[in-house]
């Protein structure tokens, strides 16, 4: 990418390219300060921290506490399978296991975790995801909830993102809860996507397939068995599938993944529950029931947890994120337990999938059967196809 300087011009107007200002005139400090910070971010967005020196001064590499990284990791953009016509990205640990969701990050309030994000997705798949012929090409990570400086912000506008073929490295700090300042902290149910593809806010990074799951916990809570990531999301969909698509669970052999949530009976289940598009959704998982609070879980004095509401349906609009911890099967037994939006036509059209919970000796109980044929034709949106399809689910990002 080219670095090139930016004149400005007299309040109002509109900056125009062109060399730097000479010197002498009557701003020339504060013009030359822009000047810098331009032509630095350009070169951060081109090649990553190889410009860190010069922004430093501007821009911190990390945010205040993180002195320096406790973990570092590493990540790939890809481009998977398409489904139908529907193009599908998404994020792995390696190319090879890049999936949507992505993978559940984990974090522990006071942790300071560097992540190196290699862009593999073709430059010609992002020039048909864009929008606009001079937006850049290249992917990010914008995450929720932690704290992060301008040069890991994951934007166009921040120049913070990677160009194909190439890499960037993203900071990520999970602040601690401070009572003497008020800092209530970083702990909860957060989520990271993409914020360049296709246009400057990421819908069809969103709509592809790139977000995943965080979660930052407190040292001392509750850790869960399993953890799962849902994701709902505009066209009825659940991690941007429908209908039969969202459980694939194998009845001899589950695998848990993003198309099977499985866990044996007493196992604690943790699910990270994300909202993206434009649709207002509510989850809902049968048999099961959790304390509306940061974990689900109810903790303090018996005065304290009466105050608690206990629920099994819980708003989501876009954007919003929470996580819940059940244990499965509890009271209840093994068996084949919907989730779902409770939003009738949404669930109608497909939008439902199925905790499964094995007996004591792993085994699927019987039943299970769940035939979403209905749902396939009368309740998809016209010239939408059938429900099973994903590509329903995400061509909501790009029309």
């Amino acid at each position: 990418m080219t670095a090139f300087a930016w004149r400005l011009t007299e309040a109002g107007r509109t900056p125009e390219p062109g060399p730097p200002p000479l010197a002498g005139t009557g701003s020339t400090a504060r013009r030359m300060l822009v000047v810098a910070v331009i032509v630095a971010l350009t070169l951060v967005g081109a090649g990553g921290f190889a410009a860190a020196g010069s922004t430093a001064a501007v821009f911190a590499e990390r945010p205040d506490g993180c002195d320096r990284p406790d973990r570092s990791i590493t990540l790939y953009a890809v481009e998977l399978p398409r489904d139908g016509n529907q193009i599908r990205l998404g994020y792995g640990r390696t190319p090879e296991t890049a999936s949507y969701p992505g993978p559940t990050m984990e974090m522990t309030e006071g942790e300071c975790l560097a992540i190196t994000l290699h862009n593999q997705v073709p430059a010609a798949t992002l020039e048909q995801l864009r929008t606009e012929p001079t937006h850049p090409l290249g992917v990010s990570l914008h995450v929720h909830g932690v704290k992060y400086t301008q040069l890991s912000d994951g934007t166009a506008q921040s120049y913070s993102y990677v160009p194909p073929g190439q890499s960037r490295t993203y900071t990520w700090y999970a602040q601690k809860r401070d009572r003497t300042t008020g800092s209530p902290g970083t702990a909860g149910y957060w989520w990271y996507h993409d914020h360049v593809v296709g246009g400057p806010h990421g819908t069809q990074g969103l709509g592809a397939g790139l977000f995943g799951g965080l979660v930052v916990r407190r040292p001392g809570d509750q850790r869960p068995d399993r953890t799962y990531t849902t994701v709902f999301g505009d066209r009825q969909s659940i991690n941007l599938r429908r209908g039969a698509d969202t459980d694939t669970c194998d009845h001899d052999n589950p695998q848990p993944g993003p198309t099977c949530v499985v866990a044996k009976k007493g196992e604690r289940v943790e699910f990270i529950v994300v909202g993206i598009g434009n649709d207002m959704h509510t989850f809902h998982l049968h048999g099961h029931s959790w304390a509306d609070t940061r974990t689900g879980l109810v903790t303090g004095t018996n005065a304290q947890a009466d105050q608690v509401p206990i629920i099994d349906n819980k708003t989501l609009g876009p954007g919003d994120s929470f996580g819940v911890q059940v244990v499965a099967g509890d009271s209840v037994g093994p068996g084949h337990w919907m989730l779902h939006c409770h939003m009738q036509f949404h669930s109608d059209a497909g939008m439902s999938t199925l905790m499964h919970v094995l007996d004591e000796d792993g085994k699927m109980p019987p039943g299970g059967g769940h035939d979403h044929t209905a749902a396939k034709g009368a309740a998809a949106p016209p010239g939408a196809g059938t429900a099973a399809r994903a590509d329903d689910a995400g061509t909501h990002q790009h029309k």
